[in-house]
């Protein structure tokens, strides 16, 4: 279902960017801030966006293509939830957090529109 240069290819890529991201936010939640609870669930959220997309990439129909990307795009609104708490409990700054959560936010609207698209 991917092609190359489209949009479907792109999403993997941001995907996989914020992944790493989250997970390099991740180390420094725990090492840093001592912080297990929820640094684990956005670790957990946040990489299964790009591993759904991924999974996306050998659908076998273009009903499993589009649960796949529905599940990419659950997990992100998941991921905006715990960056949300991880702020709020002053374990993410404001700076990192707008970041992240800019990111996070990104891919939500490209999910949104690829799910949109490929249910018509």
């Amino acid at each position: 279902m991917l092609r190359k240069g489209n949009v479907e290819n792109d999403v993997y890529e941001v995907a996989r960017s914020f992944a790493l991201r989250v997970v390099r936010m991740y180390k420094f939640l725990v090492n840093e801030k001592k912080e297990f609870v929820m640094s684990k669930q956005v670790l957990r959220s946040g990489t299964s966006i790009g591993a759904n997309v991924f999974e996306g990439k050998n659908a076998q129909s273009r009903a499993d293509f589009t649960s796949k990307m529905n599940i990419a795009l659950k997990e992100a609104t998941e991921t905006g939830y715990w960056l949300d708490l991880l702020h709020e409990v002053e374990c993410l700054d404001d700076s990192l957090f707008d970041s992240m959560n800019d990111d996070c936010n990104k891919l939500i609207a490209i999910l949104t529109k690829i799910v949109k698209a490929t249910k018509q």
